[in-house]
């Protein structure tokens, strides 16, 4: 049973809102343990006693892995007990096993928001009420505290993208240490910028349909591209899945297999998952294979 007020037990019925929710404001970390598990009831006292001394900075779920087999599935829980570190509704960090102490220190420090990252949190508020120039401004203040939040920096790249200044999005995705440049998120950011590079002096979305419909081999294929390049732009991802989908199955080798690079490139951005990516894997595996 949890003890201490930054503890909790969860369960199927309550995860999504005191992991998945809780776990965009402060980071959870989440305790898969059971009764007749003797590691676990040496873990369990270290992590509640880290909680307590770390006074809210991070939130303590504790979840029976018997009672709850759905969740242990879902996050594929082997060995008890797994402990499974939540930051913005994903696992960012884990390990399985008791540690001792000063290893499950070092766990949440690792763990936890750096300095300033407060006004980066507070900024995403403010984007979801559009509330742009003041989140703008907390985001470069959350950079001034701390000059590694490359978290506040995707953000500003996303807002520069939205704003139409490619050029300033690749500058900040370039300031970003090259690990979290490997994050899928930012993956989506330099997608959008390669996307704006390709159509920087192409013609407009008119002009491209009727070049498809006069040109053939290379110089079709190009156009095609770059109409789905702009429909991205727009935020027209299903248009611009329709688009490649064509350009894979009619000009395949060009320019070394770049429709369906570009196809994974939306699927990306899309989140790698949901209908319209389901839809389109299948009809890009039956056009491959």
């Amino acid at each position: 049973m949890a003890t201490g007020k930054h503890v909790m037990d969860v369960h199927l019925g309550n995860f999504q809102e005191t992991v998945i929710d809780i776990s965009r404001q402060v980071p959870v970390v989440v305790d898969f343990w059971a009764p007749w598990c003797g590691p676990c009831r040496a873990l369990g006292p270290v992590l509640e006693k880290l909680a307590d001394e770390y006074g809210g900075r991070f939130i303590l779920a504790k979840i029976n892995s018997d009672e709850n087999p759905e969740l242990s599935r879902e996050y594929q829980v082997r060995g008890i007990p797994a402990v499974k570190a939540f930051r913005d509704g994903r696992v960012v960090d884990e390990f399985t096993g008791a540690l001792p102490e000063s290893a499950v220190r070092q766990f949440i420090e690792r763990l936890l928001p750096p300095p300033g990252d407060e006004w980066r949190r507070e900024a995403l508020l403010l984007l979801e009420r559009g509330e742009t120039a003041q989140a703008e401004a907390l985001l470069h203040k959350a950079l001034e505290a701390n000059p590694g939040n490359d978290r506040a920096r995707l953000e500003l790249a996303r807002m520069a993208i939205h704003g139409g200044r490619f050029a300033d999005a690749e500058a900040l995705v370039t300031a970003m240490s090259p690990t979290f440049r490997m994050e899928p998120e930012v993956s989506g950011v330099m997608a959008l910028i390669g996307f704006a590079d390709a159509v920087k002096d192409a013609p407009d979305l008119p002009a491209l349909t009727a070049n498809i419909a006069t040109s053939k081999g290379d110089e079709r294929a190009l156009a095609m591209y770059q109409r789905a390049a702009r429909l991205v732009l727009q935020g027209d991802l299903e248009g611009a899945l329709e688009q490649l989908m064509d350009m894979v199955e009619r000009h395949r080798s060009y320019q070394d297999d770049l429709a369906r690079k570009t196809v994974l490139q939306v699927f990306a951005l899309l989140g790698n998952q949901g209908a319209l990516v389901d839809r389109f894997r299948t009809r890009l595996s039956r056009a491959l294979f």
